[in-house]
């Protein structure tokens, strides 16, 4: 993770301003939707991408792939599905 080194206050309302740089850089507008992560003792701010999300996983990666009409899988949840369905014509 790269540090900006800008540092931001939460207002009295919860609310933090990202700088224009880091909105420009991430092709962040006004008005577009965030979505907000946890990640350990991380808050991760990202834009929102909707229909890319892994239907096994949860992730949203730019490496995740869709296969059957609205069926989205990142590598991880490839594999975790190709591993179950091995798994489960293994054991007939």
């Amino acid at each position: 993770m790269k540090s900006t080194g800008i540092t931001r206050r939460v207002d009295h309302l919860g609310r933090v301003v990202v700088p224009k740089e880091i909105r420009r850089e991430f092709g962040i507008e006004e008005k577009d939707p965030v979505e907000i992560f946890v990640e350990g003792d991380k808050i991760i701010f990202r834009k929102y991408q909707p229909g890319f999300t892994c239907a096994i996983t949860g992730e949203i990666t730019s490496e995740n792939k869709q296969y059957a009409d609205n069926l989205y899988l990142s590598p991880e949840g490839a594999r975790i599905l190709y591993d179950r369905l091995k798994d489960e014509l293994e054991s007939k």
